[in-house]
């Protein structure tokens, strides 16, 4: 083995992927050591690559590639792409892993990676990506392999498209007009190939593109449209667009956010359950996996459907896992990742928006039709994203308040109390220095507003 002069503790590793501020927590070097050490945790031989457009993601990707070379491995580069052609090249080209250079939705000076392995499952946190981060920390590496050599194969989108068409019968849509906003990120490649091919297969939808060429210096802010200060661009475009529906994505375009015709923002928690039901219209009784932040339109639309609701802890590697293990159908996130059996389990951008489309084409109802009572019955704050001085006792101020006056406590993933006509969850984020807190309620916004406010202000003492 060789060894470097001194091994590196490395702060990038999070709870199921890599992120990290690039020059403190992340740089060329870490992203090689990395690179060898997903080698050897996996006995990797052949290993897929992609990249976001972020400034600094080609010379990570290089460093990551020119790693696996020197490791022996096939490196199959797809380029340019969303860390869900990765997925999907990692099972249709039989890698034994794969690598996304991504920070997603992060700040400009961040970046990261994205990994799975055979098949695209997940790295387990302590078995996966804990022997990967063991390894890459140590810098105990093999000596150098003959035989790695780097393949271009972004020839693969035209297979990825066949696949995410196949969860619709595209000569069956209706034409509609839909405004598409893919924030200067990775989407906008990926979405024109995909909307040539449904127009190719009798699709007749219109689209209007907004800001659809990547560009790394992301002149209209990093695509993050979970955040409310950057909804307005996409709302007020689908209205001066006289669109049917509006789609924005993040930077690497796992997770898609809805507009309605009238430009409203639709919380994630209402597509995850409007895609529940629809799923289970076609397989009855199958389960339906949710995070634990905003949770009972999920429910209440899964039991009316006759499935099970499954819960699973927030992230991509856990609801991916609690799939595979379940056989679930589909699996969603209010943060807008939504997971599909029959698309290798993992978390996709571009067939929930196909899928919204297709439901609006059967019932031929607008989408805030679709959506109203769910809103209307299942009030949320949306996620209010807080910064205390000091994360743990805050969190403590909260739990001494409410565990007393609550009917039920769940720690799945932070903590969360039940009332009888409330609920909130409250959780440190697995990614970003922040505390995270989502508040629901049964028919009563004025109640959510005012609840998510006293817990609020609770939070921030000082």
């Amino acid at each position: 083995m060789t060894q470097p002069a001194t091994a590196q503790k490395l702060t990038c590793f999070k709870a199921y992927d890599i992120r990290g501020r690039l020059g403190h927590d992340l740089d060329e070097d870490i992203a090689a050591r990395i690179a060898r050490g997903f080698v050897e945790a996996l006995d990797a031989r052949r290993v897929v690559i992609g990249r976001d457009t972020r400034q600094s993601s080609r010379a990570l990707s290089d460093a990551v590639s020119g790693a696996l070379v020197d490791s022996g491995v096939e490196v199959l580069d797809l380029g340019l792409s969303g860390t869900e052609e990765m997925y999907f090249a990692v099972s249709h080209l039989d890698a034994c892993g794969g690598i996304c250079v991504t920070a997603s939705h992060n700040p400009m000076d961040y970046n990261g990676m994205k990994m799975v392995q055979r098949g695209s499952a997940p790295l387990g946190s302590a078995s996966g990506l804990g022997r990967v981060q063991e390894l890459a920390e140590a810098g105990q590496f093999r000596a150098p392999r003959e035989g790695g050599f780097v393949r271009d194969v972004s020839d693969c989108r035209a297979a990825y498209v066949d696949r995410v068409l196949s969860f619709v019968d595209p000569a069956t849509l209706a034409p509609l007009h839909i405004l598409v906003n893919a924030g200067n990120g990775a989407a906008g490649p990926t979405f024109d190939a995909i909307a040539d091919e449904l127009a190719a297969r009798g699709a007749k939808l219109t689209f209007t593109r907004l800001h659809h060429e990547p560009d790394p210096s992301f002149p209209n802010g990093i695509p993050n449209p979970l955040l409310a200060e950057n909804q307005p661009v996409t709302a007020n475009a689908v209205r001066e667009a006289g669109a049917d529906l509006g789609v924005a994505w993040d930077g690497d375009f796992d997770r898609c956010f809805f507009f309605d015709e009238k430009g409203d923002f639709i919380d994630g928690e209402y597509i995850v359950a409007l895609l529940a039901g629809a799923f289970l219209a076609d397989n009855p009784g199958a389960g339906i996996v949710h995070d634990p932040r905003v949770i009972w339109g999920t429910q209440d639309m899964v039991a009316r459907a006759g499935g099970e609701a499954i819960q699973s802890r927030t992230g991509h590697a856990f609801i991916k896992q609690i799939m595979r293990e379940t056989g679930a159908v589909y699996g969603g996130e209010m943060s807008a990742h939504h997971y599909f059996r029959d698309f290798m389990f993992c978390d996709s951008g571009m067939i929930p928006w196909l899928l919204v489309v297709k439901l609006l084409s059967l019932r031929g109802q607008p989408l805030s039709e679709l959506v109203r009572e769910l809103r209307s019955d299942f009030p949320s704050s949306g996620e209010i994203n807080m910064y205390p001085a000091d994360t743990k006792a805050a969190i403590n101020r909260v739990i001494s308040t409410y565990e007393p006056l609550a009917n039920a406590r769940d720690d799945t993933d932070g903590v969360s109390f039940s009332f009888d006509d409330w609920r909130f969850n409250l959780r440190s984020s697995n990614t970003e220095p922040v505390l995270r807190l989502n508040v629901e309620g049964r028919g009563n916004p004025e109640l959510v507003r005012a609840k998510a406010d006293e817990i609020r202000a609770l939070i921030e003492q000082s």
